[in-house]
This record gives structure tokens, C-alpha cells and sequence, in this order.
């Protein structure tokens, strides 16, 4: 089996990360009723946090794509419905009882019902993943460069009718497509970068004002500028990952980064519960402090969780059964 590249880890760290920032940031603010230090940095991020992501997941496709359909279906369509399924549900269990009061039972069978087409919670990223490797490989006959075009002329529509599917897959598949057809380059520019370090931290300087710059005066969420941030943000990324894979600092971020989607489906429980005790006790004042340390417990929080299940009879929690698969085999097939 071949080693997993370090700096891929490190993007997906940087990835999983900013999810969890944002996520635990707005939250914070929303029930101190107010704005933190930590809201500029959320915003900092929001051209390249979720195009990253999904490029980042796009970047191994080829080495799959080729697949038949029936081995293509169970990696890349239920393995994620699975995980999916599960953590929505455990997810729906926790908000049920509030939810209940307000929609009565029958609603909230319906909610819960309808969780599987519009997605529940913090998990539509895993929700749409499957979406976009159907559609790519159906595509695959397809000129790249024109439905790399078509891509980035629906994330520069914008498409906007209320539905995550639909809305969703116009602003983000451009950027999964990209990871996929340009893999190479991609991976080219990590080379680079760690040929070249000191031009690669004169770029990330740049990029870093630049991107500031257009987030403060309003320009990120245009049409146009929205994809052009979102790429740039995105070979930073790869850029400043590139370096830390050189260097080896931050194993932590690596660790979560290979690790990223136990992040992803296990941080809303530490998250919401180390938000609570902070603003309800008053032992830490400032909101931003409050906001990283939530953000925080959200990333090691489930890290520690998945250690100690490893194993037990709590695998099926990040490691899919063999029942789940298609074709039933003995082994257990890592969530990571």
C-alpha cells in the first residue's frame, strides 16, 4: 500500500480545521449575541475553506474513476452514505427532544425522513461528496475543459433556489472537478513549493494581503472574484502545506488532517458542550478566547474519541462494516 503524502494530510488538516472554526465562531457569537476577533478570521477564510475542501477530495479520483460500477458505487457513494445516515441520526438524536416540543411527533419522523434528501446539520459536505463522484465519472467521456467551464460558470451564476443539492453542487463542483483534471498540476505546485521556499512564502505574503483586502471590502462573495479567490486560496493552501510537510511542524494538524472526516462527523457533540460550559460558567470573558478553545475541543475532541474506540465494538462509528458493503468482505474498510 502506498504512504500516504504528507502534505495532502496537512490541507485537509488546514481544511477540517476551518470547518470546525466557523462552525464553532458563528455559534459562540450567536448565543454571546455578539461579534468576536475570531469572526474576522472565519471571514478570512470563507473564499477558500470550503473550495479547498473539495478539491482536496478530488485529488485521487483519477487513480479510481476507471473503476466498474459496482466497486465504484460501494467506495465512493456508500461509504459516505453510510457515515452519513449514522451521524445524522445520531446528530437528529440529541436535537430531537427540542424538536419535538416544536413539530410534534409525526413532524419530527417527517424531519427526520427528509434529513435524507436536504441534508441535517453540520454533515451536507459528506451528504454531497457521493454526488460529485457519480457526476464525474458519468462525465468522464465528457472534454474536461468544457465541463470545467460549465462548473465555473455555475459558481459564478450564482445559483440560488433553496435547495442544498442543487445550490450547493453549482457553487462547490468546479473546485472537486479542478482537484480531479488538474491533479498534476496541483501536486506540481507542492513540489515547487518545497524547491522554493522562500518565493512560496513570498507568494503566501501576497496572496495573504490580497485576499484580506477583497474579503474587507466586500468583493468575496462576488461573481467572478468568488472563483478566483476560492482557487487562489486553495493553491495557497497547497502551498503553505507543502512547506509544513518540509519542515515537519505541526504534526497535530497532519494527524487531523488524515483523520479529517472523524473530525468532521464527530465534532458538533465537544463542540456544542464546551460552548455551553464556557458561556454559562463566564470562566474565560472574551468570546473570541471562547470560540478557540470550542474550536479546539472540536478538532481533538473527536481525535481522542476515535483512539479509544478503535478496536471496541464502537468501530462502526468510523470504520464501515463489512454488512454495508456491497460486496460483503470479511476486512473492515477505515473511514479515513
Amino acid at each position: 500500500m502506498q504512504s500516504r503524502i504528507d502534505w495532502v494530510d496537512f490541507a485537509k488538516g488546514f481544511c477540517i480545521v476551518m470547518v470546525v472554526m466557523m462552525h464553532s465562531t458563528l455559534g459562540v457569537e450567536a448565543y454571546a449575541g455578539g461579534q468576536s476577533w475570531m469572526h474576522w478570521v472565519v471571514e478570512f477564510a470563507k473564499p477558500f475553506r470550503m473550495p479547498d475542501f473539495f478539491l482536496i477530495s478530488g485529488l485521487f479520483l483519477a487513480r479510481v474513476i476507471a473503476r466498474d460500477w459496482q466497486r465504484y458505487i460501494d467506495t465512493k457513494v456508500v461509504h459516505f452514505l453510510y457515515f452519513y445516515g449514522l451521524w445524522m441520526t445520531i446528530q437528529f438524536a440529541f436535537k430531537a427532544p427540542g424538536l419535538l416540543n416544536e413539530m410534534g411527533a409525526a413532524g419530527l419522523l417527517k424531519f427526520y425522513l427528509f434529513s435524507y434528501i436536504e441534508p441535517f446539520g453540520t454533515l451536507w459536505f459528506i451528504w454531497l461528496l457521493p454526488v460529485f463522484f457519480v457526476v464525474t465519472k458519468l462525465l468522464r467521456r465528457v472534454p474536461a475543459l468544457f465541463v470545467f467551464a460549465v462548473a465555473a460558470a455555475l459558481e459564478s451564476a450564482p445559483v440560488e433556489t433553496g435547495y442544498t443539492m442543487i445550490d450547493e453542487f453549482a457553487a462547490r463542483y468546479v473546485y472537486f472537478f479542478a482537484g480531479y483534471w488538474l491533479a498534476r498540476n496541483w501536486f506540481t505546485l507542492a513540489a515547487r513549493a518545497q524547491e522554493q521556499p522562500a518565493l512560496a512564502i513570498a507568494g503566501l505574503a501576497v496572496w495573504a494581503i490580497a485576499n484580506g483586502v477583497m474579503v474587507a471590502l466586500g468583493y468575496a462573495s462576488l461573481p467572478f472574484f468568488s472563483l478566483a479567490l476560492g482557487f487562489a486560496g486553495a493553491a495557497a493552501v497547497v502551498a503553505l502545506s507543502a512547506l509544513l510537510a518540509r519542515v515537519k511542524w505541526l504534526d497535530l494538524l497532519r494527524y487531523a488532517g488524515e483523520h479529517s472526516i472523524v473530525v468532521y462527523l464527530a465534532f458538533f457533540l465537544p463542540m456544542a458542550a464546551t460552548r455551553t460550559v464556557l458561556l454559562k460558567t463566564g470562566v474565560v470573558s472574551d468570546i473570541g478566547t471562547v470560540a478557540l478553545i470550542v474550536t479546539a475541543a472540536g478538532v481533538i475532541a473527536p481525535l481522542a474519541f476515535h483512539w479509544l474506540v478503535r478496536g471496541t465494538r464502537f468501530d462502526f462509528l468510523f470504520v464501515r462494516p463489512a454488512f454495508f458493503r456491497i460486496q460483503l468482505r470479511p476486512r473492515l474498510q477505515a473511514a479515513e
